[in-house]
């Protein structure tokens, strides 16, 4: 994730916009580079125009010498299937895209999303049971390592099922404010300190104005 200096993901009416430097978004293809599979919710992909794709042959290559897959897998987290099928995501057919969701998706949005080619996978009544998720995602799919990039609610709710072994957080040089601003985990966050998850930090470095740190599960 990248965030500003007061710790916001996008500004306080959510418009998403990259505001990390090139290295940083050098730096975010370098990751999917080494992961099975790269994860985001349903409202980071509906609103951006992307693919969640490799970035291109330079990274494709990087893949194949590791021994993975040319192209990621592709999945989408939605507990209600409230995905636009007409994202620019579902334009690109160059691997799978995974929808995780709940039995709260109506029919309707069942019948566009596999229209669009999607494979839809529930998992929960209400809440998406993310163990019961990425065990499904190893057995089924082989996905060993797996690259989650947000939004806010995605990313706490994964902290919270204690299923995070790395983060990789750049700081950026600017301030965007306001209370309703979302951060790296937004969502129900922890009740108390002591639930808190514990990182420590694995390694640091400064390129131009950005910090690029490293935090490993304590």
């Amino acid at each position: 994730m990248a965030m500003t200096a007061d710790g916001k993901i996008a500004t306080a009416n959510r418009a998403m916009s990259s505001f990390g430097s090139r290295r940083d978004h050098e730096h975010l293809l370098e990751l999917r580079a080494t992961a099975d599979a790269v994860m985001s919710g349903a409202r980071t992909v509906d609103s951006a125009k992307i693919s969640m794709g490799t970035g291109g042959a330079k990274f494709q290559k990087q893949r194949l010498k590791r021994g993975l897959a040319e192209h990621n897998l592709r999945i989408i987290v939605s507990g209600s299937g409230s995905i636009d099928p007409r994202s620019e995501v579902f334009k690109h057919h160059f691997s799978p895209i995974i929808i995780l969701t709940t039995r709260r998706m109506t029919d309707s949005s069942r019948r566009r999303l596999k229209d669009s080619g999607a494979t839809l996978k529930i998992c929960g009544e209400r809440e998406i049971n993310f163990r019961t998720a990425l065990h499904w995602l190893h057995k089924k799919w082989g996905v060993k390592r797996l690259l989650c990039e947000g939004g806010g609610d995605l990313n706490d709710a994964i902290f919270r099922a204690d299923l995070v072994d790395e983060l990789h957080l750049t700081i950026c040089p600017k301030l965007f404010g306001g209370r309703n601003a979302p951060t790296i985990a937004d969502g129900m966050g922890f009740r108390k300190l002591s639930l808190a998850a514990q990182f420590q930090l694995k390694s640091s470095r400064r390129v131009g104005d950005e910090m690029f740190l490293v935090f490993s599960r304590k």
